[in-house]
């Protein structure tokens, strides 16, 4: 996910000006995939933008063991923390507003920055922003591979169905694990900043999973039965025609 702060334009341009720079990847590879009168254009723009995703999600990683081992704070993304509105803060109860107006309720906080927790959360942090790298890289990591075994004329072959089983297991794997990390990590967090009694000190662990790594993991398994079947119909060609050969 590309998030950015500001004003509306120039959150919009700072969005555009990552997109621009896949664009210009893409339009690279796709020039010289012309000069070299390439008749596979669109896998090699797929796997030049496949792998450029993956090194930029190394440099993310490596930037993630940085912080976990030099910094004094750590980013918590994980339950969310009731803050009460404040008694000067203009809103409205129910049925009451004569406009547009907010209600008056508890507002809640998931994103926060924690200073001087305990190594074991900052390992912790580090781990659930690993996975939820890997969740985001794996899909960039796959069809890189893909588009490499297929340019070697290998697009049906055990490789690539072995790759896409393995990818489905670890994105269900490490997509669940990351997102229970961020909820305990989370809640472990807090109850090292606020005391025991203390109005926000987390009692119970609130877990959460997203439903997005197991439908993931469902639509690579079932890739994977396709380019199983059609190893499948291709070795049956490859045999057939082997027969027909040998009787010629």
């Amino acid at each position: 996910m590309v998030v950015y702060s500001g004003d509306l334009w120039g959150s919009l341009a700072q969005i555009g000006l990552t997109f621009c720079v896949l664009v210009i990847v893409g339009a690279i590879a796709f020039w010289r995939g012309r000069r070299r009168r390439s008749e596979t254009l669109f896998l090699d723009v797929a796997l030049s933008l496949g792998g450029w995703w993956v090194a930029l999600s190394v440099l993310a990683l490596i930037v993630i063991l940085l912080k976990a081992f030099t910094v004094d704070w750590v980013e918590i993304d994980g339950p969310a923390l009731s803050i009460p509105l404040p008694a000067d803060f203009p809103c409205v109860s129910y049925g009451e507003a004569q406009g547009p107006a907010i209600t008056c309720r508890t507002t809640s906080m998931s994103n926060f920055g924690v200073f001087n927790v305990s190594a074991g959360i900052h390992a912790l942090v580090a781990v659930a922003q690993t996975c939820t790298l890997i969740v985001s890289t794996l899909p960039a990591a796959l069809i890189a591979f893909i588009c490499f075994q297929t340019l070697r004329g290998r697009a049906f072959h055990r490789t690539v169905i072995r790759a896409l089983v393995i990818g489905a297991i670890v994105l269900l794997v490490v997509g669940v694990a990351g997102d229970l990390l961020n909820d305990i990590t989370g809640t472990l967090a807090l109850r090292e900043v606020f005391p025991v009694g203390s109005p926000w000190y987390p009692e119970a662990f609130m877990l959460s999973a997203s439903g997005l790594p197991i439908g993931g993991a469902i639509a690579l398994a079932a890739l994977a039965a396709v380019f199983h079947q059609g190893f499948r119909l291709q070795s049956e060609r490859d045999q057939l025609q082997k027969d027909t050969e040998g009787l010629v």
